[in-house]
């Protein structure tokens, strides 16, 4: 198999995740949600925590892809400003369901995952202490923002209503009008 089998893998792990009630990832489960044997599944991922590791990195991935493509520029040549737009802009606009959420949430229990998600995450949303106060709480209060709005999009509790969505999103950018000095 190739990398296509180790992604169609890991996105049936994720639909395992998305199912009503939210459905268990085990490896017996996930080798039947895409049709392989246990044996065949256990190739690519031989424990049940390879295939969380690379679940959390899969949806690390994803998001850092959007995150890029927001951003429209390299990650290390962008500003804290810069990075945390591209992140308000991708939490603000992107769709998430409760896979995103059950794996961000999960990774709080295992620190392997937890190690997975920070190294994706980390320099797109660490605000320098080297800012001023005040540009640091406004580049704060945007990440808080979009962290909120994506997980409520994500989980269902306590939606903001569709039409809403736009004036949160301005709401975000005027936190982050002013350039950092940095």
């Amino acid at each position: 198999m190739t990398t296509n089998a180790k992604e169609r893998i890991l996105d049936g792990a994720l639909d395992l995740l998305r199912a009503e009630g939210g459905g268990a990832v085990t490896l017996d489960a996930t080798a039947k949600q895409v049709g392989l044997t246990k044996p065949g599944l256990m190739y690519h991922f031989p424990t049940k925590n390879a295939l969380m590791l690379g679940v959390v990195d899969h949806v690390g991935a994803r998001w850092e892809r959007l995150l890029l493509a927001h951003l429209g520029q390299p990650k290390e040549t962008a500003s804290p400003r810069q990075r945390i737009q591209a992140y308000v802009e991708v939490a603000l606009s992107e769709r998430f369901d409760r896979a995103d959420f059950a794996v961000f949430s999960d990774a709080l229990y295992r620190e392997a995952l937890t190690e997975t998600w920070v190294r994706r995450f980390e320099s797109w949303v660490t605000v320098p202490t080297t800012l001023p106060p005040a540009v640091r709480a406004r580049l704060t209060a945007a990440r808080l923002l979009a962290d909120g709005y994506w997980m409520a999009d994500a989980t269902g509790v306590f939606p903001v209503p569709e039409q809403d969505r736009q004036q949160v999103l301005e709401v975000a950018r005027h936190l982050l009008r002013d350039e950092d000095p940095a």
